[in-house]
C-alpha cells in the first residue's frame, strides 16, 4: 500500500559504481535534483580493485577505492543527495515509480536510473578472498597488464574464460587454464583459439584447492578429479572467469531481462520496457564490463532521463 506522505523526487538512482555516480553528476547538473542510494557496496566492484591504469584522465593510475571517492565527491559537488542504504522493493505499475528503502522509507520518483552493477562469481576459497587484489582478480582485461612476462592461472570453461585466457597469453610467459570437466562450454571457435595458443596449457578435470602465498600469490595447488593427483603451479597471478551475476533480483517481474538476468535495454539507448526507468552499467552490460563503459552508459541514462522529464514537463 502506498503512503500519502511518501517523498516525491524527480530522479532516483539506484547503485553507486561508475555508472551510478556518473548518472548523478549529469542529472544534478541538469537540475534533476537526483537522489542516489548506494546499496550495500558503495562504489561497486572498483572498491575491491587496487590499481586502475586504464581509465582516461589518470596517467599515473589510481586505486579503485580512491577513484570511486573522486566520483562520489564530484556528484556531491553538484548537489546529489547520496544515501547509504539499500533499496528493497519497487512498484513500477504506474507513471510515478514507487520505491522503498530498507528502512521502509517510500519514494515516488518520476524517473529511475538502475545502476546496480554485477558481482563476479568466486570459487569460495578463503585464500581467494585473502589474496584479492594481491594477485587474485576477476578481470583479465583490467589486471592482466600487471603480469606481463609472468606465469598465471585462470579458472573457467566458457567463452569469457577462453577469451581472457587468450588475452593473458599475449602478455604472459605462460597461462594455465583450469577446467573442471573434460570439456569446455566455450564455443568451438573460442576453443580453437585456446588450443592454437602455444603458451596456453589446458588442465582438464582440474579443481583449485588453494591459492598459495601470504601477501601475494606465489602459486596454486590443483587436484585432478579423476586421478586425485595434486600439483602446485608456480604462478604469480590467479584469475577467476566463472561468470558474473547481475544485481537485478530487485527488479524481477518488472523489468525485462535476458536468461542470465541482465536487464534488456533498447539498442544504443538505456530505455527499459518500463517508461521512465533506465538501466546503465554492468546491470545491463555483460560484454564489456569496464569502468569507462559503465560511466559512459551512466551518462547516457541521465541524458535519456533528462529528455524524458523534459517531455513530461517535469523539468
Amino acid at each position: 500500500m502506498s503512503d500519502s506522505s511518501a517523498e516525491r523526487i524527480k530522479c532516483l538512482i539506484i547503485g553507486s559504481g561508475p555508472a551510478g555516480y556518473t548518472a548523478a553528476i549529469y542529472a544534478a547538473r541538469a537540475n534533476m535534483a537526483p537522489v542516489l542510494y548506494t546499496g550495500k557496496e558503495p562504489g561497486g566492484q572498483l572498491t575491491i580493485t587496487n590499481d586502475v591504469e586504464n581509465y582516461p584522465g589518470y596517467p599515473d593510475g589510481i586505486m579503485g577505492p580512491q577513484m570511486m571517492e573522486d566520483f562520489k565527491n564530484q556528484a556531491l559537488r553538484f548537489g546529489t543527495d547520496i544515501r547509504y542504504e539499500m533499496i528493497e522493493k519497487v512498484d513500477f505499475t504506474g507513471p510515478v515509480h514507487k520505491i522503498w528503502s530498507e528502512t521502509g522509507h517510500e519514494i515516488h520518483a518520476d524517473a529511475v536510473i538502475i545502476s546496480t552493477g554485477a558481482s563476479a562469481r568466486w570459487l569460495g576459497l578463503e585464500s581467494e578472498q585473502r589474496l584479492m587484489s594481491k594477485g587474485v582478480s576477476a578481470c583479465a582485461v583490467c589486471d592482466g597488464f600487471f603480469f606481463r612476462g609472468q606465469e598465471v592461472a585462470i579458472v573457467g570453461a566458457g567463452d569469457t574464460a577462453a577469451e581472457e585466457a587468450t588475452y593473458l597469453a599475449k602478455l604472459c610467459k605462460k597461462v594455465h587454464l583450469l577446467v573442471r570437466r573434460d570439456e569446455m562450454r566455450a564455443s568451438k571457435i573460442m576453443q580453437e583459439r585456446v588450443f592454437k595458443t602455444p603458451n596456453l596449457e589446458v588442465h582438464w578435470n582440474t579443481v583449485t584447492e588453494e591459492i598459495l602465498g601470504t601477501d601475494e600469490v606465489e602459486g596454486v595447488r590443483i587436484a585432478n578429479t579423476v586421478t586425485g593427483e595434486k600439483e602446485i603451479l608456480n604462478v604469480t597471478g590467479f584469475f577467476v572467469a566463472i561468470g558474473h551475476k547481475p544485481n537485478t533480483d530487485l527488479f524481477d517481474g518488472w523489468i525485462n531481462m535476458d536468461d542470465n538476468k541482465y536487464i534488456k535495454t533498447v539498442s544504443g539507448r538505456t530505455f527499459t520496457n518500463i517508461e521512465g526507468v533506465f538501466a546503465s552499467g554492468d546491470a545491463q552490460d555483460h560484454i564489456y564490463r569496464q569502468a569507462v563503459t559503465a560511466a559512459g552508459s551512466g551518462c547516457m541514462a541521465a541524458l535519456d532521463a533528462e529528455r524524458y522529464l523534459s517531455e513530461k514537463g517535469i523539468i
